[in-house]
């Protein structure tokens, strides 16, 4: 196969050609760009067999073969790999006929020939290609893209969003949150299958006899294999059809729609409680370490991260609730009152927890070089702090507040109990007992879901705040 460069080529010619290579580097995108790609390669691999048969590469490499055997290069070559076999076989001890020496120096000799005329003919200009590489370089031609832009636009449209580093970095991201939530639901769903629980027999009631048990497994599609169940529950969270309960008939998507916000509402609203407090306190903390403010600040954080969250609950209940009346003691959505207990106690060990990563985070960045540089230059200390300290010491802290939002979707459930909030991870709990296999699903993959978008939202961040990301995603 050849193909001749173009010394005129245009940096617009190149464009797909160069994201093209960098993504072939990658085995599973190499399979989506040919996918994508399908109905362009019957017409390209016609040419590359076409242009394969027309022999100029094998003419050039006998020729310029034939060349290196009359200059007397190869007889060269030849003799020194005899000398080369001869003296490793003295080393070795061992006992060659010569017959044997001049197969094997023949056999070297001949893959040497082979490199250095492959090497001269691509100086040249001529290329040995495989298929792809083939289709590759038509990626060069102004041409080839308008025949097969519409026939193969998803693949052109791949090309155009991963050429720049940080929408390649997004997609990959958006990509391995959709497995990981495939993976979710899948175990969640296993779990479920193989429990002992019976829900056909907790609804029914003991006394219910194997006629009605049997009935209510066909209503619901449980006495089908483990495959076709796991089917139909991944198809209906895809296309948001989760069907019906269990118990109560009601429909899981409307259900799910009208909890879910509520408890998203109470986990942001303490997340953003707990970074307004804990990372000023954190900050305060490593700039005076050994104060007394020092002290006072973790002991407080300590007692935060001790306190059980129902406990706490109960507690301002009976404080501010009953004896002060200063909050209700049950949720309602007409008071925004009734919001504030529930953020501060589901906060309370999460703000603990930001503070105290915060500290730790600070007090090692501050103990570096550049934060010792700086100040040497005569920085005063707020500008080392807020423009060289804070940003360095960000990514574990970052990384800690996207881990605690999924443990407070998770386990908001003790809290909603506690203030009466029908929420989704009390609709989780209540459902788990029976199980009702379809609303627990729904429930858990949501919140999985949300979690997910938490965890892109972090890699996103994480590339504002660490030059060093984004310097790797324009190296990849």
């Amino acid at each position: 196969m050849v193909i001749l460069k173009n010394r005129s080529t245009t940096k617009e010619h190149v464009f797909f050609f160069t994201v093209y290579q960098k993504l072939m580097h990658l085995r599973p995108y190499m399979l989506l760009l040919f996918l994508l790609s399908i109905l362009v390669h019957p017409f390209t691999y016609f040419l590359y067999r076409k242009r394969k048969n027309s022999h100029v590469y094998k003419q050039r490499f006998e020729q310029q073969c034939q060349h290196y055997k009359e200059n007397g290069s190869y007889t060269k070559w030849k003799c020194a790999f005899v000398e080369q076999e001869q003296a490793k076989a003295r080393f070795f001890g061992e006992q060659l006929s010569e017959q044997q020496l001049q197969t094997s120096a023949t056999s070297l000799a001949e893959a040497k020939l082979q490199r250095i005329v492959e090497k001269d003919l691509a100086n040249e200009g001529l290329y040995k290609q495989s298929y792809l590489q083939f289709f590759g370089q038509q990626l060069k031609k102004q041409s080839f893209i308008a025949i097969t832009f519409v026939p193969a636009i998803l693949f052109y449209v791949l090309l155009l969003l991963f050429a720049n580093p940080f929408l390649q970095y997004v997609i990959e991201r958006i990509l391995q949150s959709f497995i990981v939530i495939i993976g979710v639901a899948t175990l969640v769903f296993t779990i479920l299958y193989l429990s002992p629980f019976d829900p056909a027999r907790n609804l029914l009631g003991v006394e219910a006899t194997p006629a009605q048990v049997a009935n209510f497994n066909r209503i619901y599609g449980l006495d089908q294999p483990y495959l076709s169940q796991l089917w139909h529950a991944l198809s209906g969270l895809f296309t948001f059809d989760l069907g019906t309960s269990f118990a109560g008939k009601e429909d899981i998507t409307h259900s799910i729609a009208n909890k879910f916000p509520i408890t998203l509402e109470i986990a942001l609203l303490s997340l953003l409680m707990a970074i307004a407090i804990a990372i000023p306190v954190g900050i305060i903390s490593a700039v005076r370490p050994n104060s007394y403010l020092d002290y006072t600040f973790m002991f407080i954080a300590l007692i935060g991260l001790s306190i059980p969250s129902f406990w706490q609950g109960l507690l301002f209940i009976l404080t501010f609730a009953l004896k002060l009346q200063w909050f209700p003691a049950t949720y309602n959505p007409q008071n925004w009152l009734s919001l504030l207990m529930p953020v501060i106690v589901l906060g309370t060990s999460i703000t603990a927890s930001i503070a105290r990563m915060t500290r730790s985070s600070m007090l090692e960045v501050i103990h570096e070089d550049y934060i010792i540089t700086a100040k040497a230059k005569g920085l005063n200390e707020y500008k080392v702090i807020t423009k060289h300290a804070i940003r360095n010491a960000m990514i574990p802290i970052i990384t800690v507040i996207g881990l605690l939002f999924g443990g407070m979707l998770g386990g908001a459930s003790v809290t909603e109990k506690v203030f009466n909030i029908s929420g989704i991870g009390s609709y989780i709990v209540d459902k788990q007992f029976i199980p009702d296999i379809p609303a627990i699903l729904g429930g858990v993959v949501y919140i999985a879901i949300t979690i997910s978008i938490v965890n892109l939202l972090i890699d996103i961040l994480y590339a504002y705040f660490d030059p060093r990301i984004r310097s790797k995603m324009k190296k990849s």
